[in-house]
């Protein structure tokens, strides 16, 4: 275990990675020009460990030292009291590990899909516990890589990593540019790309053909506006999921859940 070093001013230049971890506005614009991401909870730190993240440092109450006892590697272990923890990164650390690693080199649309069989395409989806919860489903389900348009949020950002549980490391992921110009690359690789909708005369989900659900991109738009018309347009199968009681719709996790399970039913289990 490398050297634990002990953080009493929370001042300390060598926490500048953790300052204002709560200023959404701030570490957007500077965590990824600076190619770093902040993992929260030693379940995610270990999680990114496994996908290979390399870790710039760790900060940690110092109660939880033993803990991380096990660590590879040689990146600096700040430890601090709760009070310090909180000054320095402006939220209380209730899980008491946060770390902070090295992105890895984005990968491009055709690598993440040059393999998978069902990609999850998200669109306009800004709202990072949502990215989050879309990608531990898209874990769970069976979904091999997502798609985000442009203006998606970053997955990688702290609230994201936390809600998909460090899922965020397990499925390749991949900004799709020009948008929505760049679904024709899906088409040419032999998905049939599908637009979730609530449409009354969208195609029920479990209705596909078999040759329809056999190699499956399937468009989610963001909370609220869902889908644009341009998203649409350029899909080539709308599709919903039936509903009851007048529901109009799912928050774009849960509906997301609903359809990445639909299109993997017929795996074989594993």
């Amino acid at each position: 275990m490398p050297e634990v070093h002990l953080i009493t001013d929370p001042g300390d230049d060598r926490l500048g990675d953790y300052r204002a971890l709560t200023d959404l506005e701030l570490r957007t614009k500077w965590e990824p020009p600076n190619g770093l991401f902040i993992a929260e909870g030693e379940l995610v730190l270990r999680r990114a460990l496994r996908a290979g993240y390399r870790p710039r440092s760790y900060l940690i109450d110092e109660k939880r030292t033993d803990q991380i006892a096990d660590l590879p590697g040689d990146a600096p272990i700040y430890a601090a009291t709760p009070a310090v923890l909180e000054e320095a990164t402006g939220f209380h650390v209730h899980r008491g590990v946060l770390a902070s690693f090295h992105r890895s080199p984005l990968l491009s649309a055709g690598d993440v899909i040059a393999t998978a069989r069902r990609v999850a395409v998200l669109e306009d989806v800004n709202n990072h516990t949502n990215i989050g919860a879309v990608f531990r489903g898209a874990a769970a389900l069976g979904i091999d890589a997502v798609l985000l348009s442009p203006t998606c949020a970053d997955p990688l950002y702290r609230r994201s990593v936390r809600v998909s549980m460090g899922e965020v490391f397990a499925v390749p992921y991949a900004r799709l540019e020009p948008w929505p110009a760049g679904l024709d690359l899906l088409r040419q690789a032999g998905f049939t790309v599908l637009a979730l909708t609530p449409d009354a005369t969208a195609v029920p989900l479990q209705r596909l053909t078999d040759d329809q659900r056999a190699k499956t991109a399937l468009l989610l738009g963001a909370e609220g506006p869902g889908l644009s018309k341009h998203a649409l347009a350029a899909s080539d199968v709308p599709v919903k999921i039936p509903m009851r009681r007048n529901v109009d719709s799912l928050n774009i996790a849960a509906a997301a859940a609903v359809a990445f399970w639909e299109l993997g039913r017929d795996d074989p289990d594993t």
